[in-house]
């Protein structure tokens, strides 16, 4: 007796071929920009930084859905690096205002050119209705706030 086989069992189950993905580009990502010393969640805080301004940690941490102690770590590295600098609140001393430097800035160029060619290689097989689709998508997608801690 022969059955058809289900699309969604064992690897092809969804949330596996995501996981299986999402390391792929992650490591990708990785490598390509292991010439600028970034790794991946670097590369997004300096980028949204570039675009949002100025802002508060709190504001990073909801913005980026990461830890918080994985946020410290990765403003520690940037502002190590002369990347960003972070200054109290003068209007609420608890609060750190998070704002991305000159060399920072420069960083950027780099590390866009570096996702684009990325992105171009991994959406290859795929038309540009189809690549705003998966976006649309993928952005609805929400695993627990916390499942993404160390290495993503």
């Amino acid at each position: 007796m022969t059955t058809e086989a289900d699309p969604i069992a064992g690897v092809d189950r969804l949330g596996l071929v995501l996981a299986r993905q999402g390391q792929a580009m992650n490591l990708r990502l990785r490598q390509a920009l292991r010439t600028s010393s970034l790794s991946p969640r670097q590369g997004a805080t300096l980028m949204h930084l570039a675009t949002a301004g100025a802002t508060s940690q709190q504001v990073l941490l909801d913005a980026l859905a990461i830890d918080p102690s994985a946020l410290v770590a990765i403003l520690n590295e940037l502002e190590g690096g002369g990347l960003l600098h972070r200054s109290r609140d003068p209007q609420d001393r608890r609060r750190h205002t998070v704002e991305i430097t000159p060399a920072g800035r420069n960083a950027i160029e780099a590390i866009e050119h570096t996702i684009a060619e990325v992105e171009r290689e991994a959406f290859a097989d795929l038309n540009a209705a189809e690549i705003a689709t998966l976006h649309q998508l993928l952005s609805r997608v929400r695993p627990r706030n916390d499942a993404c801690v160390e290495d993503c």
